[in-house]
């Protein structure tokens, strides 16, 4: 099929037809989309027969629909939108938590369902895959809450609504709901003239006037800075953020959220901010800056240290994708990127400010030390390299990679707000089709492989080659430290991990080792890092064991979560008692004893 757009009129002044799954899959192609991800069936055969057809896409089938949809989230964070497909009903109400989790962190993804023929659905009729009743508006009504444009296209509506919707998508950088009836797909409707329009313009008189309070603003501070979330690298703010920084030598820091977004190796880099939480002199530089340029900040219970976020009320200017805050005063119709760019190109240069890099505390190898969380991260920390992806599992992963610095130009990934376990092996999916010339590293707790691991049946059917760092420790780790320390519901069953390669696909060339001392884990990533396949690396840890990050944000996640007559009061003070057991115990043994 080809996709090329020539005249509307041909040759021979005829219209040029097109099908509307044709026409789907061109606009698919002019956002830059080049895989869909999904499950097929019986209601979407039609569209994938359309997409085998096409030279721009290729189809991945996964494992189930949920995994499909976290594979298209993390696909969206590197190619800058991805795609969805599933069958009706059943496939994608199976999508849907994925979906909502892109909803929640702002990643664009075009979610397609196969539906039903259009006359079933207009008749109510009684199929498969419906709740039997006739009613073809429920599922459309589910996806409406976690979508910005919902559509069912019928070959009337088709030229204006495929438009509309994908526009919605690139515009508010969430995902979007086409249905495609079954018997739809085919129909032929008028070629457009024209590609997908993907620039918005705004509106020139808010914006010049933004423009001239936000210079004001910048003419009288005496001590800017910016703070970098998430949606910096949703809404195309990272280039002209690391212009400013470099031009007019601004001090930065990011929400956790907003992790790797800017270089955090740069001499300009502060740390993070987390409210409360942050360093002295973190805090102190974002909270009494007199002119303080932020990337829509979205704060959270877990990047805002509970909400004590304080930024300065009358300095602080919030860029987001169609409006800018600055101050009190709200400028619709202003994106955030374009107004970033005219700034920094009116502003001054000031000289560059010394180049030297902090540096991180000393680490030397323990050959036959366990492997332990303290030092755990500082060790695969320095197996990063510029240019990786990393993609952080909820969990301990997160919180042990998110204290540390890591190199220039990493893509740091992870499901901070919708902190769905599971979400990372899907993704890295996703993220290794999106960008295949870079080192993907995954890193991920049992519990959390264990609800999408089906997903690296298809890693490896595809021959991709990332590096998966499996933390075995027995269960819920971060669970544990919120509530049931010792309990059996954060417990899990242990697999046989590092055998899953080999059932997975069993004529495979992988990469596949296991670590419980830090020689062992050395030697493991220098073999990986020679390994031209997948490489598997099973780390043991104690199921006890976590980084000082969820030893602090376990505790004062429970009594926010369950108040001061919660359960964790109870767990504490039995903790305290056995301790101090323990303690008079060792205090009253003999001289001399055996120690045990």
């Amino acid at each position: 099929m080809d996709l090329a757009w020539p005249a509307q009129i041909n040759d021979t002044g005829k219209l040029i037809m097109i099908t509307i799954g044709e026409l789907l899959l061109a606009r698919l192609s002019d956002m830059g989309i080049g895989h869909i991800f999904g499950v097929p069936g019986d209601f979407n055969l039609q569209f994938l027969e359309q997409v085998s057809s096409s030279r721009d896409l290729e189809f991945i089938g996964t494992c189930n629909e949920l995994n499909a949809a976290y594979a298209a989230d993390g696909y969206a964070r590197l190619n800058g939108v991805g795609a969805l497909l599933t069958t009706y009903g059943v496939g994608e109400l199976s999508a849907i938590c994925g979906v909502a989790g892109a909803c929640a962190e702002h990643v664009p993804v075009v979610c397609i369902t196969g539906a039903p023929p259009l006359h079933a659905m207009e008749e109510g009729l009684r199929l498969h895959h419906t709740l039997a009743d006739g009613n073809y508006d429920n599922m459309m009504n589910c996806y409406r809450q976690f979508t910005v444009a919902q559509t069912r296209l019928t070959a009337a509506n088709a030229l204006t609504e495929i438009d509309r919707v994908l526009t919605a998508c690139l515009r508010e950088m969430k995902p979007v709901y086409i249905q495609l009836p079954s018997d739809v797909s085919h129909q032929l409707v008028r070629r457009p003239q024209r590609r997908l329009e993907l620039a918005f313009s705004g509106n020139p008189e808010p914006f010049n006037a933004a423009l001239q309070h936000l210079l004001t603003l910048w003419s009288q501070a005496r001590s800017p800075a910016v703070l970098v979330d998430s949606d910096a690298a949703r809404f195309a703010m990272v280039a002209p953020l690391r212009d400013l920084v470099e031009k007019a030598q601004v001090p930065f820091a990011s929400l956790i959220t907003g992790k790797c977004i800017l270089d955090e190796t740069h001499p300009l880099w502060l740390g993070a901010y987390a409210g409360q939480g942050s360093e002295t002199l973190v805090r102190q530089r974002i909270e009494s800056s007199d002119c303080l340029i932020v990337t829509a900040p979205r704060f959270i219970e877990t990047n805002s240290s509970l909400f004590t976020q304080a930024l300065p009320p009358a300095a602080t200017v919030e860029l987001h994708g169609s409006h800018v805050i600055i101050g009190e005063r709200v400028y619709d119709g202003v994106a955030g990127a374009a107004l970033l760019e005219r700034f920094v190109a009116q502003i001054e240069s000031r000289p560059a400010a010394h180049k030297g890099l902090r540096q991180s505390g000393d680490w030397s190898l323990r050959e036959e030390a366990p492997l332990r969380q303290e030092r755990l991260w500082p060790q695969l920390a320095r197996f990063i390299q510029e240019g990786d992806v990393v993609i952080a599992e909820n969990g301990t992963s997160n919180i042990g990679l998110a204290q540390m610095r890591l190199p220039s130009g990493v893509s740091y990934i992870a499901a901070n707000i919708w902190a769905s376990i599971g979400y990372s092996l899907p993704a890295i999916l996703g993220t290794a089709l999106a960008k295949p010339k870079r080192r993907h590293l995954l890193f991920i707790g049992d519990g959390s492989l264990q609800l999408t691991v089906q997903e690296l049946s298809t890693i490896l059917r595809l021959d991709l080659k990332p590096i998966i760092f499996l933390l075995n420790n027995r269960g819920y780790t971060i669970e544990r430290y919120i509530l049931g320390m010792n309990s059996a519901y954060n417990d899990i069953a242990n697999w046989n991990y590092s055998e899953l390669p080999s059932v997975f696909a069993p004529h495979r060339n992988c990469f596949v080792a296991q670590a419980k001392t830090e020689g062992e884990l050395a030697r493991a990533l220098a073999a990986a890092q020679a390994s031209d396949s997948l490489s598997f690396i099973e780390l043991h840890l104690d199921p006890h064991d976590a980084p000082e990050g969820l030893r602090k944000l376990g505790p004062v996640t429970a009594d926010f979560d369950y108040g001061p007559c919660g359960p964790q009061i109870s767990e504490r003070t039995a903790h305290i008692r056995i301790s101090a057991r323990a303690t008079a115990a060792v205090a009253e043994k003999p001289r001399g004893a055996a120690a045990h």
